[in-house]
Protein backbone atom coordinates (compact mmCIF):
# COMPACT_ATOMS: atom_id res chain seq x y z
CA UNK A 1 0.00 0.00 0.00
CA UNK A 2 2.74 2.23 0.88
CA UNK A 3 4.39 2.22 -2.89
CA UNK A 4 0.81 3.20 -3.86
CA UNK A 5 0.70 6.12 -2.10
CA UNK A 6 4.08 7.01 -3.16
CA UNK A 7 2.99 6.75 -6.62
CA UNK A 8 0.40 9.84 -6.38
CA UNK A 9 1.47 12.89 -7.03
CA UNK A 10 1.89 15.08 -3.54
CA UNK A 11 0.09 18.49 -5.94
CA UNK A 12 -2.69 16.06 -7.05
CA UNK A 13 -2.98 13.86 -3.33
CA UNK A 14 -6.81 15.02 -2.70
CA UNK A 15 -7.33 12.35 -0.09
CA UNK A 16 -4.26 13.18 1.88
CA UNK A 17 -1.85 10.23 1.59
CA UNK A 18 1.09 10.64 0.48
CA UNK A 19 3.92 10.75 2.78
CA UNK A 20 4.37 14.59 1.58
CA UNK A 21 1.50 15.05 3.67
CA UNK A 22 1.65 12.95 6.14
CA UNK A 23 4.92 14.13 7.56
CA UNK A 24 4.38 17.58 6.76
CA UNK A 25 1.55 17.03 9.02
CA UNK A 26 3.61 16.04 11.48
CA UNK A 27 6.08 18.63 11.67
CA UNK A 28 4.91 21.84 12.72
CA UNK A 29 6.97 24.16 10.20
CA UNK A 30 5.27 22.97 7.42
CA UNK A 31 1.32 22.72 6.57
CA UNK A 32 0.62 19.71 4.26
CA UNK A 33 -1.02 20.13 0.62
CA UNK A 34 -3.93 18.47 1.69
CA UNK A 35 -5.18 16.50 4.83
CA UNK A 36 -6.36 13.27 4.86
CA UNK A 37 -10.22 14.16 4.74
CA UNK A 38 -12.06 11.97 7.40
CA UNK A 39 -9.57 13.63 9.69
CA UNK A 40 -10.27 16.61 8.64
CA UNK A 41 -13.90 16.27 8.90
CA UNK A 42 -13.18 15.04 12.28
CA UNK A 43 -11.43 18.27 13.23
CA UNK A 44 -14.15 20.46 11.50
CA UNK A 45 -16.77 18.89 13.80
CA UNK A 46 -14.66 19.14 16.82
CA UNK A 47 -13.90 22.50 16.24
CA UNK A 48 -17.76 23.43 15.39
CA UNK A 49 -18.63 22.13 19.03
CA UNK A 50 -15.39 22.84 20.93
CA UNK A 51 -13.53 25.95 19.31
CA UNK A 52 -10.90 25.67 21.26
CA UNK A 53 -9.03 22.31 22.17
CA UNK A 54 -6.06 23.97 23.87
CA UNK A 55 -5.91 21.97 27.41
CA UNK A 56 -8.58 19.70 26.42
CA UNK A 57 -7.97 15.72 27.04
CA UNK A 58 -8.72 14.44 23.54
CA UNK A 59 -8.43 10.96 23.51
CA UNK A 60 -8.23 8.90 19.77
CA UNK A 61 -8.83 4.89 19.53
CA UNK A 62 -7.73 3.84 16.86
CA UNK A 63 -4.37 4.98 14.51
CA UNK A 64 -4.84 4.48 10.82
CA UNK A 65 -2.73 6.58 8.75
CA UNK A 66 -6.16 8.10 7.19
CA UNK A 67 -8.07 9.17 10.51
CA UNK A 68 -6.33 8.59 14.39
CA UNK A 69 -2.86 9.35 13.17
CA UNK A 70 -3.26 12.77 11.78
CA UNK A 71 -5.93 13.67 13.47
CA UNK A 72 -3.71 13.05 16.85
CA UNK A 73 -1.00 15.30 15.39
CA UNK A 74 -3.60 17.73 13.48
CA UNK A 75 -4.92 18.06 17.69
CA UNK A 76 -1.62 18.22 19.26
CA UNK A 77 -0.76 21.10 16.76
CA UNK A 78 -3.72 22.79 18.33
CA UNK A 79 -2.04 22.35 21.46
CA UNK A 80 -4.95 19.60 22.81
CA UNK A 81 -3.86 16.79 25.39
CA UNK A 82 -3.74 13.92 23.34
CA UNK A 83 -3.59 9.95 24.13
CA UNK A 84 -3.72 7.87 21.43
CA UNK A 85 -5.01 4.49 22.01
CA UNK A 86 -5.72 1.17 20.02
CA UNK A 87 -8.46 -1.47 21.00
CA UNK A 88 -5.47 -3.36 22.82
CA UNK A 89 -4.63 -0.78 25.24
CA UNK A 90 -4.53 -1.92 28.84
CA UNK A 91 -7.91 -0.74 31.05
CA UNK A 92 -9.34 1.53 27.81
CA UNK A 93 -12.03 2.83 29.69
CA UNK A 94 -10.52 4.36 32.26
CA UNK A 95 -8.25 6.27 30.01
CA UNK A 96 -11.63 7.14 27.64
CA UNK A 97 -13.41 8.24 30.84
CA UNK A 98 -11.09 10.92 31.34
CA UNK A 99 -11.56 12.46 27.76
CA UNK A 100 -13.28 15.80 27.22
CA UNK A 101 -13.28 14.60 23.42
CA UNK A 102 -13.35 11.26 22.20
CA UNK A 103 -12.63 9.52 19.02
CA UNK A 104 -13.30 6.22 18.04
CA UNK A 105 -12.32 4.42 14.83
CA UNK A 106 -11.31 0.52 15.38
CA UNK A 107 -14.15 -0.90 13.42
CA UNK A 108 -15.52 -2.98 15.96
CA UNK A 109 -18.96 -2.14 16.42
CA UNK A 110 -20.65 -1.04 19.33
CA UNK A 111 -17.34 -1.39 20.96
CA UNK A 112 -17.54 1.93 23.39
CA UNK A 113 -20.39 1.57 26.19
CA UNK A 114 -22.01 4.91 27.70
CA UNK A 115 -19.79 4.01 31.00
CA UNK A 116 -16.94 4.77 29.28
CA UNK A 117 -17.61 8.30 28.29
CA UNK A 118 -17.10 11.00 30.73
CA UNK A 119 -20.24 13.13 31.20
CA UNK A 120 -20.89 16.02 28.72
CA UNK A 121 -17.66 14.76 26.07
CA UNK A 122 -17.73 14.88 22.68
CA UNK A 123 -17.80 12.05 21.27
CA UNK A 124 -16.92 11.67 17.50
CA UNK A 125 -17.77 8.07 15.77
CA UNK A 126 -16.02 7.25 13.02
CA UNK A 127 -16.75 3.30 12.76
CA UNK A 128 -19.12 1.71 10.79
CA UNK A 129 -20.06 -2.16 10.69
CA UNK A 130 -22.79 -4.11 10.20
CA UNK A 131 -24.53 -6.16 12.39
CA UNK A 132 -27.56 -8.55 12.07
CA UNK A 133 -30.72 -6.81 12.58
CA UNK A 134 -34.21 -8.77 11.25
CA UNK A 135 -36.17 -5.68 11.69
CA UNK A 136 -34.73 -4.63 8.54
CA UNK A 137 -35.14 -5.39 5.29
CA UNK A 138 -31.37 -6.33 4.70
CA UNK A 139 -31.12 -8.19 7.46
CA UNK A 140 -28.59 -5.73 9.28
CA UNK A 141 -28.08 -2.34 10.42
CA UNK A 142 -25.19 -0.03 10.33
CA UNK A 143 -23.57 1.23 13.53
CA UNK A 144 -20.45 3.01 14.58
CA UNK A 145 -17.65 1.57 17.03
CA UNK A 146 -19.87 3.57 20.07
CA UNK A 147 -23.08 2.16 21.14
CA UNK A 148 -25.29 5.51 20.44
CA UNK A 149 -28.27 4.54 22.35
CA UNK A 150 -26.34 4.25 25.70
CA UNK A 151 -23.55 7.11 24.82
CA UNK A 152 -25.90 9.72 23.92
CA UNK A 153 -27.17 9.56 27.64
CA UNK A 154 -23.70 10.88 28.60
CA UNK A 155 -22.22 12.59 25.91
CA UNK A 156 -22.36 16.12 25.64
CA UNK A 157 -22.68 16.13 22.24
CA UNK A 158 -22.44 12.58 19.70
CA UNK A 159 -22.40 11.68 15.77
CA UNK A 160 -24.72 9.13 14.46
CA UNK A 161 -23.56 6.39 12.19
CA UNK A 162 -24.62 7.08 9.51
CA UNK A 163 -24.75 10.31 8.69
CA UNK A 164 -21.97 11.86 11.06
CA UNK A 165 -18.48 11.54 10.12
CA UNK A 166 -19.45 10.07 7.04
CA UNK A 167 -20.83 13.24 4.91
CA UNK A 168 -17.79 15.17 6.31
CA UNK A 169 -15.57 12.99 4.54
CA UNK A 170 -16.99 13.88 1.30
CA UNK A 171 -17.50 17.20 2.15
CA UNK A 172 -13.77 17.49 2.93
CA UNK A 173 -12.88 15.71 0.29
CA UNK A 174 -14.97 17.86 -2.43
CA UNK A 175 -13.07 20.93 -0.76
CA UNK A 176 -9.85 19.44 -1.45
CA UNK A 177 -10.38 19.10 -4.93
CA UNK A 178 -11.01 22.36 -4.91
CA UNK A 179 -8.04 23.38 -3.81
CA UNK A 180 -6.61 21.28 -6.27
CA UNK A 181 -8.56 22.67 -9.23
CA UNK A 182 -7.34 26.04 -7.77
CA UNK A 183 -3.93 25.14 -7.49
CA UNK A 184 -3.93 23.55 -11.21
CA UNK A 185 -5.79 26.17 -12.79
CA UNK A 186 -4.20 29.63 -10.74
CA UNK A 187 -1.15 28.49 -9.87
CA UNK A 188 0.73 31.27 -7.43
CA UNK A 189 3.39 33.54 -9.38
CA UNK A 190 7.13 32.88 -7.72
CA UNK A 191 8.97 36.16 -8.24
CA UNK A 192 12.03 35.32 -9.81
CA UNK A 193 14.94 35.69 -7.38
Amino acid sequence: MQRVFEAIDPMKDVDGVHPTNLVNLVIREKEPLYMPCTAKGCLYIIQKYCPSVIGKRVVVVGQSMIVGSPLAYLLQNLDATVTSCNAMTRDLSAITREADILVISIGSPLFVRGDWIKPGALVVDVGTSFIPDMSSKSGRRLVGDVDFQEAVKVAGHITPVPGGVGPMTTAMLLENVFTAWKRTNFPMRIPYA
